[in-house]
């Protein structure tokens, strides 16, 4: 479990294909003395373990079905990756739950400026609409956002400068694919609702599933 606040930036060291996927080497000197073998860490939003830790690095296995379904497949040696260690019941949640386990991968369609703030806009696929609401939380690569605008198949987050300048956002050009996943506890009420036999579900359920958004 995450929060989607990201601790550092990472540096992609190594990349080596194998029968499994690929296999990760990753530069953290700032969190690197607090990760031990089989911890998790959000990478760009995915949730890998930790399977080597020497001097500076971690390694981390992804295996295929992580690599076709995430951007992680598309990394290259010195790529950086906004890192994140699972939570403690003692941290504070500052974010919002994270899983580590991405739902898609939405494009970034647009991107300005207001000052220093920037405003960029991420197209998705339409069915995860319904687990969104404005003002309500998003992760994207990893960083717990607040959606400022919605469609039926695009968002807009504003991001601050301290976020721009602590994440890998600040190199995202219009085109680039990023790791989205949804609210979970708007997927666990949906699972609830759906397999719900008590045969009491209120009207306002009905409609959850019934909803029309405009384009």
């Amino acid at each position: 479990m995450f929060t989607g606040l990201i601790q550092t930036l990472g540096t992609i060291v190594s990349i080596t294909p194998n029968q499994e996927g690929k296999e990760f080497v990753i530069r953290a000197p700032a969190i690197i003395k607090e990760v031990g073998i089989d911890d998790s860490i959000a990478t760009n939003g995915v949730c890998l373990t930790a399977t080597q830790v020497q001097g500076e690095t971690f390694k981390a296995q992804a295996v295929h079905m992580t690599l076709q379904k995430t951007s992680l497949g598309s990394l290259k040696v010195n790529d950086k990756v906004n890192l994140e260690m699972s939570l403690r019941p003692s941290d504070r949640l500052g974010g919002h739950f994270v899983s580590g386990h991405v739902n898609a991968l939405g494009s970034v369609t647009n991107i300005t400026t207001r000052g220093e703030n920037w405003e960029i806009e991420v197209s998705f696929p339409k069915e995860l609409r319904k687990y969104m609401i404005s003002e309500g939380s998003i992760t994207l690569d990893g960083i717990s956002l607040t959606i400022a605008d919605l469609k039926a198949d695009r968002l807009k987050v504003a991001i601050i400068p301290h976020t721009l300048e602590k994440t890998t956002l600040h190199a995202k050009k219009i085109g680039d694919k990023i790791n989205l996943e949804v609210d979970m506890l708007a997927k666990y009420i949906e699972n609830f609702l759906r397999f719900d036999t008590s045969g009491k579900k209120d009207e306002w359920a009905k409609n959850f599933f019934d909803v029309k958004y405009e384009e």
